[in-house]
């Protein structure tokens, strides 16, 4: 299991590495969020789950969607605006599907998502299935309406559905503190009437073995659970590099991070061979994407009214008139 989150952290963290170092090209055509710091979280979650379970993320979804099994070659032509993307070229970075793997869908819009994972989530138990849905989303969503109300419906419905909050401490440039008179977000799940549990998002191990436990009560019909992993973002909000010096906060608050950075201390636990071995195979597998998305096309203008409300063109220009 060890070199199988290696793996996972290492192939997410060496992936956003080469697309901060590709961005300033102007190749990269959408704005990008990066989960430098942070995979640990989508990586112990995921991990727990299985092929059939669904999960539902935000805007800074890169390591979610590849750590459920999204395509990397669809992922980076997708920020390249390129037809195989896995949205075509039309969603970029922040609108990240892969429906055969699970990945449900990330949205640019902060809370959104929550509700979609309520309703898939619902839909599941209707149908008696024992699969679940996990809910990625950050520190900030959990002060829009949509989380109480979702929150609510969730436990008086018994839904399948793991509410994971990422929180990395910022909603953009503004800290918790700031935001929350009491910034205790397990406390307020539980006013809610589900178990709440705020783990270390480094602690990778720690964090898979507490979703397994939270996905076997899912699957048991014991109700919502909610996980809060505290983690912490490197990059800057939106973008490649940092963002220090906009000064609302400081360096060092990120050096305890660094210092028990969850891909460094997992590869300390893994054979030096068996170590060399999975991080050749990955950057082999980055250079085939980004190869991958260089060559690929851009979308024909006949695809510009496709993938709407209605696929038919004639229709759309006469819902315009």
């Amino acid at each position: 299991m060890h070199a199988r989150l290696f793996r996972s952290l290492y192939r997410i963290r060496r992936v956003e590495e080469e697309v901060a170092r590709v961005y300033a090209t102007d190749k990269i055509k959408s704005p990008v969020h990066l989960s430098i710091g942070q995979e640990a979280v989508s990586v112990g979650v995921c991990d727990a789950l299985r092929a059939d379970d669904v999960v539902f993320g935000t805007y800074r979804g890169h390591a979610l969607y590849l750590a459920k099994g999204g395509d990397m070659n669809a992922m980076v032509a997708e920020l390249y605006g390129k037809v195989t993307g896995c949205t075509r070229g039309k969603g970029g970075s922040m609108h990240l599907i892969d429906t055969e793997c699970g990945v449900m869908g990330t949205s640019a819009v902060v809370g959104t998502t929550i509700a979609n994972a309520a309703g898939y989530a619902y839909s599941l138990k209707l149908r008696r299935s024992d699969a679940v849905v996990v809910c990625f989303f950050g520190d900030g969503a959990t002060e829009e309406g949509v989380f109480a109300e979702t929150l609510n419906f969730a436990v008086l419905k018994r839904l399948p559905l793991l509410f994971v909050c990422e929180n990395n401490g910022y909603a953009i440039h503004t800290s918790q503190a700031k935001r929350q008179g009491l910034p205790d977000i397990c406390a307020r799940a539980r006013a809610y009437g589900m178990p709440a549990e705020r783990l270390d998002g480094n602690d990778v191990l720690t964090l898979r073995d507490k979703a397994e436990s939270a996905i076997a009560k899912l699957r048991a019909g014991e109700g919502p659970q909610f996980i809060e992993a505290t983690t912490y973002r490197w990059r800057e909000h939106v973008g490649p590099g940092a963002d220090y010096h906009l000064g609302y906060r400081e360096k060092s608050e990120c050096a305890p991070w660094e210092e028990n950075d969850a891909v460094r201390v997992l590869a300390e636990q893994i054979p030096t061979e068996q170590r060399a071995v999975i991080e050749a195979a990955v950057e082999r597998e980055i250079t085939t994407a980004f190869e991958f998305a260089e060559t690929s096309p851009f979308p024909h203008p006949s695809e510009l009214m496709t993938d709407i409300f209605t696929e038919d063109a004639n229709d759309f220009a006469a819902c315009q008139s």
